[in-house]
């Protein structure tokens, strides 16, 4: 009596879900550069005849840099991944991806939240801390803004530090970092409103990164 044959191709191998899972985020990617192209290339010439506050010192700019620096990003991943390897670390990609990710996609996110208004060191700081009240007046930008604050933050955090791998302390780190860029805002005297509808928005946003990257979340183990 002949054994069962079980076709192998009737479940798709982890490389190809892979090379699917990456085509789709660089399709993903290519559409939003696309949807964003115009602001981004009116910072060019800022950038490359090296008028950095004109380059530096606008949202476009610093998005403008963020993306550019993506092959150096790469290259830094694939160099520590390489490095971690050969000395027998594991797990070498994702650590190195977490490690690189979190730096690159968080810090010009925070520098765009403390760029300083036209009227900054002359307009007294403003708080508001009613829930809600902003949320109606930010706009579509404006609240997708605040969630990608810290999504990198959310995102690679778990993957890169097993402690971190809860709901009330990922809700913790994306609440205290936002308070943080707030009272900054107000002691600075940024020229912006530290509100707590920025604060509800980061922290959403990073809880909601980090549940997306969940399958991906480092152990205490490994």
């Amino acid at each position: 009596m002949g054994g069962v044959n079980h076709d192998s191709s009737s479940a798709p191998p982890h490389r190809t879900l892979r090379i699917v899972f990456a085509g789709l985020a660089v399709l993903g990617l290519a559409s939003a550069l696309f949807a964003v192209r115009r602001p981004l290339l009116m910072a060019a010439p800022a950038c490359v005849s090296g008028r950095w506050r004109g380059c530096f010192g606008t949202e476009n700019g610093v998005l403008l840099v963020m993306l550019a620096g993506l092959p150096l990003a790469a290259a830094v991943v694939w160099a520590l991944a390489r490095r971690r390897r050969a000395a027998g670390v594991a797990p070498a990609w994702r650590t190195s991806l977490a490690e690189v990710g979190v730096v690159h996609a968080t810090v010009p996110m925070v520098w765009l939240a403390l760029m300083p208004g036209s009227g900054a060191g002359v307009v007294p700081g403003r708080v508001s801390l009613l829930p809600l009240r902003d949320l109606v007046t930010m706009g579509p930008i404006g609240i997708v803004g605040n969630l990608l604050l810290f999504a990198a933050l959310g995102f690679f955090a778990p993957m890169r530090f097993a402690a971190l791998t809860s709901v009330p302390r990922l809700l913790l780190l994306g609440a205290g970092c936002s308070a943080l860029v707030e009272t900054a805002q107000y002691v600075f005297q940024l020229d912006r409103v530290s509100s707590v509808d920025d604060v509800l928005l980061n922290t959403t946003g990073t809880l909601l990164a980090a549940l997306a990257s969940r399958r991906w979340w480092r152990t205490p183990a490994g």
